[in-house]
């Protein structure tokens, strides 16, 4: 007899209160019982029951025994519910957030090939630039580009990028191009976010030491997409992350400033809640948009 099989025989007995009715639990016999639970009390070197002909009851190394073997089958349990879960097709419906411009341009075409592949998934897909409650709103995975504090979710790192300035030729033509950060409190900005103007300060990583610029925003709007627009009509110099101008920049539409000063990398996770299983609809989404996001922004 195995020993998983002893253990789940044990646990019969002791909930049972005798080997009779644990046998009949198990769909063994009465001896078949018996013989387990002496196998398993030799293999362990101690004795799980005080046993009379008419009443038995655990000892003191049974009961701690007991709490044991529960916690044994349970993690087995879980394991066989895990491996099943593996080869499941994956359905239902996913709900996945992500900042709107990054999910619009990276999470949307993953979510379409993904439903493409899997008939049996429909996917939700949240692009909003808050931070998302999982629990509240039901999500099941998330998108975040920040430097993370330690929550209850799970991380998993799949990129970075980072603030870039940008301007359009034009702009740059008329007002000139800065040399360096300090030069922007003599530029139009177009700021993100809706920025005071009359008080709005920028800061920038310089020769391992920060930088803080007051700015000049002409232009505040709280939307990257209407940022880049302005920017690119030649309304100014603009901030933003590097995914999002990465476009406009190909197509000649921007020029990045201050390309010798990099600032520092911004870490790009997906996040899910922390579990020792996932479904296969959250694995399977994980696996495929980690690959991809990596080929894209690097590790």
């Amino acid at each position: 007899m195995d020993r998983l099989e002893s253990l789940e025989i044990f646990v019969a007995a002791a909930d049972a209160g005798s080997f009779a009715e644990a046998a009949r639990r198990v769909g063994r016999s009465p001896a078949a019982v018996t013989r387990a639970v002496a196998e398993l009390e030799e293999r362990l070197g101690m004795r799980l029951f005080n046993r009379t002909t008419r009443a038995m009851a655990l000892t003191d190394s049974g009961t701690r025994t007991l709490d044991q073997a529960r916690r044994a089958l349970a993690e087995f349990a879980a394991l066989e519910l895990s491996a099943a879960g593996e080869q499941a097709a994956p359905r239902g419906l996913l709900t996945v957030t992500a900042p709107e411009m990054f999910g619009r341009l990276h999470i949307l075409p993953i979510a379409q090939a993904f439903m493409r592949e899997h008939q049996a998934v429909d996917v939700s897909l949240l692009l909003l630039n808050r931070i998302v409650s999982f629990m509240d709103e039901g999500v099941d995975l998330g998108l975040r580009i920040a430097h993370l504090p330690d929550s209850s979710l799970q991380a998993i790192l799949v990129g970075h990028v980072r603030r870039v300035c940008c301007a359009s030729p034009a702009y740059l033509a008329a007002a000139g191009t800065p040399a360096r950060f300090q030069d922007l409190r003599d530029h139009a900005v177009v700021a993100i976010n809706g920025f005071r103007p009359a008080s709005e300060r920028l800061s920038f990583e310089q020769d391992d030491k920060t930088v803080s610029v007051p700015v000049r925003p002409r232009l505040a709007v709280n939307s990257v997409q209407a940022a880049l627009d302005a920017a690119i009509a030649g309304g100014g110099i603009a901030v933003l992350l590097s995914y999002q101008a990465a476009a406009a920049e190909a197509a000649g539409g921007l020029v990045r400033l201050f390309a010798d000063q990099p600032q520092p990398p911004i870490p790009i996770h997906i996040v899910h809640p922390a579990g020792r299983y996932l479904a296969p609809k959250v694995r399977l989404f994980i696996d495929r948009a980690t690959a991809i996001l990596r080929g894209k922004f690097g590790v």
